[in-house]
């Protein structure tokens, strides 16, 4: 490609590092061959200033090249429209077994909600509602399919601050359920805030070391880091809602260490939260709140009067075991149908899958779940820069987390802590939550290709 001095091809290669060094993208043109994603107005101006002031004949040397570059012209003419072939590039790096995941989950939880509201009338109503959920999240999952995860950045100061003042508001005027004062009242519905609070901070923690992404390891940067999943963190099990605060502390402890913690720090970090764990066990929990910890451990020492939980991890360990290896048939449990498990619409759903799926079902259901998360981890492992991959990483560690503890509960190997299960469990909440987080995956996914000069 031939040009007039000053503007040579080199200055034009400066000003796409320059752009790219930004953390912006050009989007909908692209210059040659080359497609170029989301066009920022400073983009623009340096674009059309190149394209007025230099000259730039067509390269006809290469069929595959497409340079476009006339300067004796009024219009620019060196770019062009994206053609569907370009356009066509861009979405083969969707992923699409995530969404396969995605969609068989989500068919598991509709079957499951079913059937656990059937004969339930207190429960009337919450199939539909939960299928308007579903479309709402599948809403925001296309959104933040389609947003560049780097506009977020500009974002993070007012989205951090918001999280945390919602966090506030529900703190004075929240409502309390199962012993937690974790909901607000918006009148034609419900909202628990600390649910879409993880996914605020998984973008907080991401944007900050994606900006000490050189630094990341050193102690001043991740305290800072430990701060502000912190506030929140506090805020979260004062209400008091520990599993809440539990799956905060696993998002910042995986994306930490992504972002490069070292092991003295990780030492450091156990025996400061020594004191403080126990501060919160003695002053902050109720004791109710403390049996329903321990009561895993030996459901009829720890509550003989089967009022703090251990009601529900025998009836959940009953409706598992009934269930067997093929299951009794979708809609025919007999506890299930019978409502003998607390909750079994929500916290304890893998006990009716249990029984009744059986063993082969909960088995495929679970292997769904772990390729959520692994798919996840995948996109983090192609992700374009640090951002993206933390983000990932940090949703990642959000799936994995109410995976193990929702399962663990109901199998009586975790404390009860009132985790859904990803995508499975009813509750607009969490699921409208757990859809934005895969479209920010797919965010990430779509754009882990770097443009080339």
């Amino acid at each position: 490609m031939s040009g007039r001095s000053p503007c040579a091809w080199p200055a034009w290669h400066g000003i796409i590092r320059a752009v790219e060094c930004c953390d912006t993208q050009l989007q909908g043109l692209r210059v040659g061959r080359y497609a170029v994603p989301n066009l920022p107005a400073a983009a623009w101006y340096l674009t059309f200033y190149w394209c007025s002031h230099c000259g730039a004949k067509r390269h006809n040397g290469n069929t595959n090249s497409e340079m476009y570059c006339l300067p004796k012209s009024n219009h620019v003419d060196c770019i062009s429209p994206v053609s569907y072939t370009t356009m066509s590039r861009t979405w083969r790096d969707y992923n699409y077994f995530l969404l396969g995941c995605v969609i068989v989950l989500t068919g598991f939880s509709l079957a499951m909600i079913y059937t656990t509201t059937l004969h339930n009338p207190s429960t009337q109503g919450y199939f539909s509602r939960h299928l308007v959920n579903l479309i709402i999240g599948a809403v925001a999952m296309v959104l933040l399919t389609t947003l560049d995860y780097h506009a977020l950045q500009s974002w993070v100061g007012p989205l951090y601050i918001a999280t945390v003042a919602i966090l506030g508001v529900v703190m004075v005027l929240g409502g309390v359920r199962g012993g937690a004062q974790s909901w607000l009242d918006l009148r034609l519905r419900t909202f628990q805030p600390s649910e879409p609070a993880k996914l605020a901070i998984i973008i907080t923690l991401a944007a900050y070391w994606e900006r000490f992404a050189r630094n990341g390891g050193d102690w001043r940067v991740q305290l800072g880091g430990l701060l502000l999943a912190g506030i929140p963190m506090g805020m979260v099990f004062i209400q008091p809602d520990f599993g809440t605060a539990l799956v905060i502390a696993s998002i910042w402890a995986m994306v930490a260490w992504s972002a490069g913690m070292r092991w003295w720090q990780i030492l450091l970090v156990l025996v400061i939260a020594i004191p403080v764990g126990y501060y919160g066990w003695m002053h902050v929990l109720e004791k109710y709140q403390k049996i329903r910890i321990l009561v895993f451990l030996d459901p009829l020492k720890y509550d003989p009067k089967l009022e703090n939980g251990a009601y529900n991890i025998i009836q959940s360990l009953n409706a598992i075991g009934t269930g067997g290896i093929t299951g009794q048939g979708w809609t025919h449990g007999p506890l299930t149908q019978g409502n003998y498990v607390p909750v079994q619409y929500s916290d304890f759903i893998f006990s009716a899958a249990g029984e009744e799926l059986g063993f082969i079902g909960t088995t495929i259901l679970l292997i769904f779940e772990g390729l959520l998360v692994w798919q996840a981890l995948a996109v983090a492992s192609t992700a374009r820069d640090m951002m993206g991959r933390l983000i990932a990483v940090g949703v990642a560690a959000m799936f994995l987390c109410h995976l193990l503890v929702n399962a663990g509960m109901n199998m009586s190997i975790m404390p009860i802590t009132g985790i859904p299960l990803p995508l499975i469990s009813y509750g607009g909440s969490f699921n409208m939550t757990a859809l934005a987080a895969v479209g920010l995956l797919q965010s990430v996914a779509l754009r882990r290709r770097r443009i080339v000069f």
